[in-house]
């Protein structure tokens, strides 16, 4: 089984299942390509089907985008606890998997995963505060529920998708309630997190598309705001 992945510090859908991979023990390799350098885009759509990463090959099967790889996963492993075991509670993090997976577009556009980097300050709440307000009450809710430290009490294939979340409350020390600080510290606690964290740190590259002052710079929005 091979996992395909783009740049650590940046690639916000490769560390989600990359997460789930390495927190339950599942054996795997792993290849990296990078999200910048000469013909990057076309090294990638030799790889992926959907030009994108990450991807997972396991024979003859190929699963990419973050959340089917999660469910392929849980389908072959079953009894590693992937998603929960009670059928009403996996129903909901499924359903808080699937809200990660298709929206938080103003927060993930306004402020992109980058691990190495510290920018507080650097985005305009206003902007992602909707998104922040729905976010904590997911987190709010599950975690309340459950006793925590992560939304379903055991890190499970949910935290997995809101990890960049994580990620990004911490970069740009976005305002959250101490709940949700609580939530983000069990995230960079989280063993296979910090390994993660680790090598995305030793990495030389840069992606300007991806970088807080080429963002803002095409958008218009002032440095600082």
């Amino acid at each position: 089984m091979k996992l395909i992945i783009a740049n650590r510090n940046y690639s916000s859908w490769s560390l989600r299942p990359w997460l789930v991979l390495k927190h339950f023990g599942i054996p795997f390799d792993e290849e990296q390509v990078l999200l910048n350098g000469e013909g990057w885009k076309e090294i990638i759509r030799k790889k992926s089907p959907s030009g994108k990463v990450p991807v997972l090959i396991d024979g003859d099967a190929v699963v990419h985008e973050s959340l089917a790889i999660i469910e392929y996963l849980h389908d072959k492993y079953p009894a590693k606890g992937i998603w929960p075991s009670n059928r009403i509670e996996r129903a909901a993090a499924r359903s808080a998997a699937a809200e990660m997976h298709g929206g938080f577009g103003a927060l993930r556009d306004t402020a992109p995963m980058n691990l190495r980097a510290s920018h507080p300050g650097r985005v305009d709440f206003e902007v992602v505060a909707a998104d922040l307000r729905r976010i904590e009450q997911i987190w709010g809710d599950l975690t309340q529920r459950s006793g925590g430290p992560f939304l379903f009490g055991n890190f499970s294939g949910v935290d997995a998708m809101y990890a960049p979340v994580a990620s990004r409350i911490r970069t740009y020390a976005l305002p959250v309630s101490d709940a949700a600080q609580d939530y983000v510290d069990a995230i960079y606690d989280l063993p296979a997190f910090k390994e993660w964290l680790a090598a995305a740190k030793q990495e030389p590259w840069v992606v300007d598309h991806d970088e807080i002052d080429v963002i803002q710079g095409k958008s218009g929005t002032a440095v600082g705001a």
